[in-house]
Parts: C-alpha cells; sequence; structure tokens
C-alpha cells in the first residue's frame, strides 16, 4: 500500500490529499515572474531631484518673484531620479515637445537597489 493510500487505524478515515503548492527554486521562492505580475499595477511616486539647499526661516522668507536659490549641485552634473525616496538613476535634462524630461543616463544597479532597502 503506497503512503498516501495508509488509513488512519483510530478513525478509518484515508487521510487527506496532499496540499498543491506552486513549484519553488532551490531558495523557497516562487519563481520571479508570478511574484512580478503581482505588482506591475502598484503605483510609485517618482521624483526628479535638481538639486538642494539649506537656509534659514529669514531667507526663505525675504524670496519674491524673481529671487534665486542656489543649489548644491553644479550646472551640468547628473539629477537623481529617487522612487519612494529611493535613489534608482541619475540623467540629465532635456526638453521635449516644450517640457522638460529627463534622460537616463546611469541607472543603479538591482544589488545597490535592494540594499538600500535594508
Amino acid at each position: 500500500m503506497a503512503d498516501s493510500e495508509i488509513i488512519n487505524p483510530e478513525s478509518n478515515v484515508p487521510p487527506p490529499p496532499a496540499a498543491s503548492f506552486p513549484q519553488v527554486d532551490n531558495g523557497g521562492a516562487v519563481p520571479a515572474q508570478n511574484n512580478l505580475d503581482f505588482i506591475l499595477d502598484i503605483p510609485m511616486q517618482v521624483t526628479v531631484q535638481v538639486g538642494s539647499t539649506k537656509m534659514a526661516i529669514r531667507e526663505l522668507l525675504q524670496l519674491g518673484q524673481g529671487s534665486v536659490v542656489e543649489l548644491e549641485k553644479l550646472a551640468g552634473e547628473a539629477m537623481e531620479v529617487l522612487v519612494n525616496n529611493k535613489l534608482v538613476a541619475r540623467g540629465e535634462v532635456v526638453v521635449v515637445n516644450e517640457k522638460y524630461g529627463i534622460r537616463l543616463t546611469d541607472v543603479i544597479s538591482t544589488v545597490e537597489r535592494v540594499q538600500q532597502l535594508g
């Protein structure tokens, strides 16, 4: 008699059928494509950071139309692309159809992005 046909001697009821689980790789994870399909429609906040600066409230209150705010970045330096406040790429500013955009010049590796999560 096979293992799945063993009957519990106390109840004379055969055991329930074996559970059906998705196939897993050696690490115990469900195949990546199934995981990725599950999250593809989740909205993410994407930010392009041109630069930043610190100023006192006094300076902030003195700003008006035509004021210039000096940023820490140099002209021509790569802009940062952040997703949920995590760096994912760098790029340069471009104008397309009279709208600003960013051309990606350096995408952070998958390994680096995963390390940022921890």
